[in-house]
């Protein structure tokens, strides 16, 4: 049961992602976010920087994919490895995503004859913006690997990547899904930042999501958030983090869905009806107060910074860029009230 602090029953996750020593990204984003939305979290971290890249320089080291797997083991030969849901991030490489299908792999086969008892939260992070930033090799690894998840969160440019359908408006959105659904049978698939410019249209971006049904065929659904003018880090892991907890929230507060094969609502429940529904309108009120926040705070840092350099005969480029990645570093610590407590502006609409 949910404690009145809460929202979720008692969950054990296994994260998989990046982490960084200074900021929030990655693991150091999710971990944050889960535990203090109450969820027991252990971090598998496959990438140990000093900083996300967003700065143009970081140091440390990346994983190997041997070396997933033996933390994996070591869990497991401690019985360390009871887990009711699995998120996966940033993964290093094809071996390393290989890797960790397999992790997810053994988490579902023990929960085989108990439905509903392990979910596995996938964001195939590739690329953004119409440019992979992975090695080519990985986009046939995940190819392979989202038929075993349970709720993928690729962006839009991962989304045509892993469909093969170029996403120019509203109905190559539905064929995108709708590929997704059948070809991989993926229950569920929220894209973010979907940018589909409408004529005279205030600037925005759209998250779409959809459940199927029985028949592998789209419960699509739509909410649109305005676009803030900051470039942040971490807003995919962020969403990630957010999403597997109010997942789980909404499907816990819906008699007999959690034993149900992937949290999977009967053919009759209406797309604005979905528990992923739901839950993602919650993420993205969080989110947007956070990031709100974050951009206010950012630009009273950049306007110190000004008032530091104004009248030097020469700006240090490289010092401004530290400073702006540095300013924007999401403000996560002093808004917990924003990720406990959102309130709910952006509702979904049908498709």
């Amino acid at each position: 049961m949910p404690s009145e602090d809460f929202p979720v029953p008692e969950t054990n996750v296994l994260a998989v992602a990046s982490h960084v020593v200074y900021g929030y990204v990655g693991n150091t984003m999710a971990t944050f976010v889960m535990q203090s939305l109450g969820c027991e979290v252990a971090a598998l971290n496959t990438v140990q920087f000093s900083n996300h890249l967003g700065y143009g320089q970081a140091k440390g080291t990346r994983a190997t994919a041997q070396e997933i797997a033996d933390l994996y083991e070591g869990l497991r030969d401690s019985y360390l490895d009871q887990f009711d849901m699995m998120l996966s991030g940033y993964l290093p490489g094809a071996p390393s995503v290989e890797a960790v299908g397999a992790i997810a792999r053994d988490l579902k086969y023990k929960a085989t004859m108990k439905p509903g008892s392990f979910f596995w939260v996938l964001d195939p992070v590739m690329g953004d913006n119409g440019h992979l930033y992975v090695a080519e090799d990985v986009v046939p690894a995940y190819k392979h690997l989202i038929k075993d998840a349970d709720l993928i969160l690729p962006n839009q440019f991962e989304a045509e990547t892993l469909s093969g359908v170029k996403i120019v408006d509203m109905e190559t959105l539905k064929q995108a899904i709708t590929k997704l659904h059948e070809q991989y049978r993926i229950p569920h698939i929220l894209i973010t930042s979907i940018s589909l410019l409408e004529p005279g249209a205030v600037t925005s971006l759209s998250v779409v999501g959809s459940t199927f049904t029985s028949g592998a065929t789209p419960r699509m659904f739509r909410i649109q958030i305005p676009a803030i003018d900051c470039f942040f880090s971490g807003t995919g892991d962020m969403f990630a983090a957010l999403m597997l907890v109010r997942f789980r929230e909404a499907v816990y507060n819906t008699e007999g869905l959690m034993s149900k094969y992937a949290w999977v609502s009967d053919d009759n429940v209406e797309a604005l009806d979905l528990p992923l529904a739901r839950a993602t309108e919650k993420v993205l009120a969080s989110m947007h107060e956070v990031l709100t926040k974050t951009k206010e705070r950012r630009d009273t840092e950049m306007d110190k910074y000004n008032q530091r350099v104004k009248g030097a005969e020469e700006e240090d480029e490289k010092k401004l860029r530290l400073a702006k990645s540095k300013a924007a570093e999401v403000r996560l610590v002093r808004n917990l009230g924003a990720l406990r407590d959102p309130k709910i502006i952006f509702r979904a609409e049908d498709v």
